[in-house]
Formats: C-alpha cells, structure tokens, sequence
C-alpha cells in the first residue's frame, strides 16, 4: 500500500512565551524585530494561533493543541515540525535542533498526549545526539517527504547537514534529493535556513521558489525528480517567498476534502494564476499569521507537525 502524502490530523503547540527568538535570528533572515513589548507580541500570537486553529477545525481538520511548557522558556514552540516527524510505520523521529532554547521544545508529554488520542507509537528514532557535535537537522523544516514516491529534498544550511539528511533518507527508506537554496541578504547570497520556506511538496503539485537554487544542474535535479513523480511545479519568486508563500501545507479536512493552508500574506501575494493553477487541485485556506511570522520568522507550515501514525482500531 503506498504511503499517504496528507493527513487530516495535526499537531499544534500553543505558544506561551513567544518572541523573536535571538538564538535562531543569526541565520533566520525572515525574522524582524518589532517595537512590541514581549508580553503582547505573545498575545497576539496566540489570537493568531487560536484562530488559525478554528479555521483549520471549521472545514474538518483534527487539529490536536498541546499548550506549551512556561518552564521550558521556549520562544519557537509554536513550530513543532523542526523537532518531531510522525510516520505511518508507527515511528517518531527526533531532530537536532540549532538553537540550544529550541531544544527544550521537544517533551514526552506530547508524545503522551498523541498516545491518549489513540495513535500508536511504535519506536523512537532519535538523532539529537547529533547536536553535541553542532550537527543540526531541523525536522520537516529541512526535509520535505515526498511520502508517496518515497523521496526526500532537503535544502543545505547551517540547520540540515548533508550526511545526517542521508541517514534519515537510509532510515526511513527514502532516495534523498540534495541541493542548496539561497537567499539574498544585504547583497550577499546566503544559505535560506529552511527547505520549507521555499518549497511546498502537495500530492500532485509543488509550489517551489527555483530562482533560490543557484546551481543549475542542481535545480535541473530537483525539477526532474518533481515531472518523475508526476508534480505538476508552480513557480513562485523570491519576493513572494519573504511573504511565506513557499510555507504551506496540504491537508485533509471533512470528507477528504483537500486544502492547500498558508498565512493571509502568503496567500495575497499569490498572483491570479498562481491561485488558479492551486485551486484546480484543492481549496485555500489562510489566515493572519503577521506577528508570528515577524517575529518567529516562520509561517503556516512550521506551524504544523502532521500525524501520519497508525490508530488503535
């Protein structure tokens, strides 16, 4: 049976104490400093996040929201995709994290929590120890499954180290598809720090920012194994990727109904034909992220670790 490339459960952390994280701003170049007071930045983050999760419940989406730990002083918590992927087989895996405050991110308890909703967790595969050698790979952030073709593509940067990436890629039986993305910054070309910021992987289609992969036998690589398993590529430009339109998700609602799920910033930055070309697979779905992803410097898709684990029938 193949493997499915969307479900209709998420995991979502509210966050507590959310900010603009200087551990991770040293190489995140969407995140920007705004002249709130901690205090409401994280208020208005969790509006933010309640609404976006109303949203996504609204059209059928079994979103699962565990609050975040005040003790564990975690500014980023509100992306749990870097730190945990679910898979069909019954695996977790564990990632490395770049910032030494996101690693309090990941808690058992979470697992427990999935445990209690009836999902079976099989077996732990865990690569944090990677992290005492500052070998970092951050999660569904730096690795974008393709569940169904059994590949995997993962931008380099400080945060995906290549040889980790083909570890993962041996482990969880997938053909690893490696390139580097960059990004301008102050004239310079620099690593962009997640796969997930310029590229989105939907069951039949890609939203991808290809101006990002420099190296042209790279990109050529990248576009071949996208037309080899029948995506169809939707082209988007760096402007519109430092609108977040790279970070979006494909999930399942009521009905098997499909939705292509962004920020409100990401989805106006779309052009006419760009909607088009997604709405003839699936629906939009958007919703105002703006605080988050000013400060946090990620958007919808970090926002969501997708539950593929089998439940106790």
């Amino acid at each position: 049976m193949a493997s499915r490339q969307i479900t209709n459960t998420i995991l979502m952390i509210r966050p507590v104490q959310f900010r603009m994280n200087e551990e991770t701003a040293v190489n995140n170049y969407f995140q920007e400093d705004i002249s709130l007071k901690n205090d409401e930045i994280n208020t208005k983050a969790q509006q933010e996040f309640d609404d976006f999760v109303a949203k996504l419940r609204a059209v059928g989406v079994n979103v699962i929201v565990e609050n975040d730990d005040i003790k564990g002083n975690t500014p980023d918590s509100v992306f749990p995709n870097n730190w945990v992927s679910f898979h069909e087989s019954g695996n977790v895996a564990l990632y490395p994290m770049f910032a030494e405050n996101r690693r309090r991110e990941r808690r058992e308890e979470v697992l427990t929590r999935l445990e209690s909703e009836g999902f079976t967790i099989n077996n732990i595969v865990d690569y944090t120890e990677a992290e005492d050698e500052d070998v970092f790979l951050e999660g569904t952030g730096s690795i974008l499954m393709d569940r169904q073709n059994e590949r995997a593509y993962c931008a380099l940067s400080a945060r995906a180290d290549e040889s980790l990436f083909i570890e993962f890629c041996e482990d969880f039986e997938y053909t690893p598809v490696v390139f580097t993305a960059n990004q301008t910054v102050d004239g310079k070309r620099l690593p962009i720090y997640h796969t997930n910021v310029m590229m989105c992987l939907a069951e039949e289609f890609c939203v991808i920012c290809l101006d990002t992969i420099d190296d042209k036998k790279e990109r050529k690589n990248v576009l071949k194994h996208l037309k080899e398993t029948g995506k169809q590529v939707i082209s988007i430009t760096e402007e519109q990727m430092h609108h977040f339109a790279g970070n979006m998700l494909q999930v399942l609602g009521a009905d098997d109904k499909k939705y292509l799920v962004m920020s409100a910033d990401a989805h106006q930055s779309l052009t006419k034909d760009q909607v088009n070309k997604i709405e003839k697979h699936c629906e939009i779905l958007s919703s105002d992220l703006s605080t988050i992803e000013t400060c946090g410097g990620g958007s919808a898709r970090c926002m969501m670790a997708e539950v593929f684990l089998p439940k106790e029938e």
